[in-house]
């Protein structure tokens, strides 16, 4: 059974939301409880798994504390660190070695994005994007709008 094999199995068995774009490339698409989804791609290639997963965009503010905070997160990792594009935005990636692609290790590998990008989501969006979520907030108040999708973070964003 071939690496692709292996994930395509544990996807399937996991009945997790998933596609196949190119041979050797798995989109998948992970739900969180404080991220609605975390997309990940998994790709095969000859020797190793690229793991891939978008967690947020470049910060609009307080860049210090934003990748400190990831530099600090990323020495408690398992299988993907936090890394940045061109452009700044934020990804978990990994490589791992093809021959310990197993189903349990595709569950851990995937267990581990969702994790980190899910509980780390407000933290980062309390961090890195406090003005636009302050204004989004007045701004859907002043227009009688729902602010549901921004409980989590009522404790900053609501007005005294």
């Amino acid at each position: 059974m071939t690496a692709a094999d292996t994930i395509r199995a544990a996807l399937t068995d996991a009945e997790l939301d998933f596609a196949e774009p190119q041979p050797d490339q798995f989109f998948v698409k992970l739900p969180g409880t404080h991220k609605l989804f975390t997309n990940a791609w998994l790709i095969v290639g000859q020797h190793g798994l690229l793991v891939e997963a978008f967690v947020c965009r470049k910060p609009d503010e307080n860049h210090e504390d934003f990748y400190a905070f990831l530099l600090r997160r990323n020495a408690r990792m398992f299988a993907v660190s936090f890394s940045l594009d061109k452009a700044g935005d934020v990804y978990l990636v990994g490589r791992l070695p093809l021959a310990g692609i197993t189903p349990e290790e595709v569950d851990r590998i995937l267990g581990s994005v969702l994790q980190y990008a899910d509980e780390s989501f407000d933290l980062l969006l309390e961090i890195g994007f406090a003005t636009s979520i302050r204004k989004e907030w007045a701004w859907r108040q002043k227009r009688g709008e729902s602010t549901a999708n921004l409980a989590a973070f009522a404790r900053f964003a609501q007005p005294e």
